[in-house]
């Protein structure tokens, strides 16, 4: 099971979601936690290691998520994050396909339109390999 979060108030139901969906299937729980690509670099840039993004991106949406994940996240259930760094669709497709996901679980947009029309749900449903739910 994989969710894509962003830290926008449209993806936080995604891995509240994805944890009763991987409790049910007993199949771990990734969850993308997706930064966008900065459109410049500062050339003062000190470049983080991979697995210190990764540690920091789980203590900042624990933190974030303090209200759901934790009170969803029951002993036993296998809870990776991912830090990805790029496309809101993308990433969490990457990342469903790299680990074989059973489903890949976002939040809907926040605008209604973007539900069915949105450039992530539609990218999602013309090139994910794996089943798509969009939670509201």
């Amino acid at each position: 099971m994989v969710a894509g979060y962003d830290g926008s108030t449209a993806s936080r139901g995604a891995p509240a979601g994805a944890t009763g969906l991987a409790r049910r299937t007993g199949r771990p729980l990734r969850v993308a936690y997706i930064s966008p690509v900065p459109m410049s670099y500062d050339p003062g840039t000190v470049v983080v290691p991979v697995a210190e993004r990764e540690a920091d991106a789980l203590a900042r949406l624990r933190a974030e998520l303090a209200d759901t994940l934790p009170a969803a996240t029951p002993a036993g259930l296998d809870v990776h994050v991912a830090a990805c760094m790029g496309d809101a669709a993308r990433e969490p497709a990457r990342l469903a396909d790299e680990h074989q996901a059973d489903a890949l679980v976002l939040g809907a947009p926040e605008h209604r339109l973007h539900h069915l029309i949105g450039p992530t749900p539609v990218w999602m449903a013309r090139h994910a390999h794996c089943p798509v739910v969009i939670l509201p």
